[in-house]
């Protein structure tokens, strides 16, 4: 009898949640009640941000974004090639340009020094967005600082780092999404991320005006005055929006998931700790490397670095006949078809490096000891089977 299937991620739902949805279910608001401005302060809470914007996902948060902080024809964003293709994609449904940076061939974050190198030969208005990778974070105080000498902006794509937090030169700490170095950060609940909504994201921010700006765009772009000269029914479109919110069942939900958020986090970083202690050694060293850890790391994937290509995809078949399924995190985005028809063909160094070899093997908060077990004894027979 085939062994049952580990999904390199996956959702983690319990009663509590199924009732918080029930409970929104059963009342008069499915969508624009209160359950979204509770999940919002939830999330300004989590982050430390002033403000914070529920929307239908991630991508829309970026699309949002990217708008708010003034993207048009006339503006270019710098981002990452190892991520996924929302994060270049925000910049052309804006009709703004999109360059890339390289990676670190390592970890997958930006390269400082192609960031700087690449911010100078730009003569325009624009921002940087950095990916935090896996659940690392970014140096985004160093990216801030580019991007202040510019006279640009920084959008934190932290959708895989809700609840981690990074350091600047002086040990200081700073949560993920608390915007203490950007404009604007951006969050995905996906149900592979730390926490889920089903599909949803959110955008945060520490500018009023920002925030006010996401607010109105989020919906049609309508306004409603509420003027005691007006009827109670009177609105109007401001400006050219879109429908991107997020409904009641989404954000109830979201409010559960966020209360079991330290835990959730707590258990990855137990998953990944006995990945470290079992798989930072021989015979395993002479095949792949395992990510950098960090205090601030919370894990949202464990992808380990396989010395080539070749032996990263036998991996991947590998443990795919076993019922271990893996992931490659990412493909660079200037590889995809429409963007080399756009573009032509771009290779960056160092993102072509750490694709070559990176493969996120199993991690999430339900997986269990003995599914564990049985990810280290594949990766064990792989690496010792010559």
């Amino acid at each position: 009898m085939p062994q049952s299937v580990i999904p390199y991620s996956c959702q983690t739902i319990d009663d509590s949640d199924i009732e918080s949805v029930i409970n929104v279910l059963k009342s008069n608001f499915l969508t624009q009640g209160p359950a979204c401005a509770q999940f919002e302060e939830a999330l300004k809470t989590v982050t430390g941000a002033e403000h914070a914007i529920a929307v239908s996902n991630g991508t829309a948060a970026l699309h949002l974004a990217c708008l708010a902080m003034g993207a048009d024809s006339n503006f270019v964003g710098i981002t990452s090639p190892i991520t996924f293709a929302a994060s270049a994609n925000c910049l052309l449904y804006a009709g703004s340009e999109v360059v890339f940076c390289d990676v670190d061939p390592i970890n997958g974050l930006m390269d400082l020094t192609s960031l700087a190198d690449t911010v100078a030969r730009i003569d325009s208005r624009g921002a940087i967005i950095p990916v935090n990778i896996n659940g690392k974070c970014c140096d985004l105080p160093e990216i801030n600082k580019i991007a202040l000498e510019k006279g640009w902006q920084v959008l934190e794509d932290a959708a895989h780092s809700l609840g981690g937090s990074y350091a600047d030169t002086t040990g200081k700490r700073y949560q993920s999404g608390s915007c203490s170095h950007s404009t604007a950060s951006i969050l995905s609940f996906h149900p592979v991320k730390h926490i889920c909504t089903g599909e949803g994201g959110a955008v945060l921010t520490n500018d009023k005006s920002v925030a006010e700006h996401i607010r109105l765009l989020r919906s049609h772009g309508i306004h409603r005055p509420g003027l005691p000269e007006q009827p109670a029914w009177f609105y109007e479109q401001i400006e050219l929006g879109w429908n991107y919110r997020l409904t009641e069942m989404q954000a109830a939900l979201g409010v559960s998931q966020l209360k079991r958020l330290p835990q959730f986090i707590t258990r990855r970083r137990q998953i990944a700790q006995r990945y470290y202690e079992e798989l930072n050694k021989a015979p395993f060293d002479h095949v792949f490397s395992l990510p950098v850890d960090d205090p601030g790391h919370v894990y949202h994937l464990f992808a380990i670095q396989c010395k080539a290509s070749t032996v990263r995809d036998d991996l991947h078949r590998f443990l795919k006949e076993k019922n271990i399924m893996t992931q490659i995190h990412y493909i660079p985005v200037y590889k995809h078809p429409y963007y080399e028809r756009r573009f032509g063909k771009i290779r960056l160094p160092g993102a072509e490096a750490y694709f070559k070899g990176c493969l996120s093997i199993p991690i999430y908060p339900k997986m269990t000891e003995a599914d564990q077990d049985r990810v280290i004894a594949a990766l064990t027979t792989f690496c010792t089977q010559g």
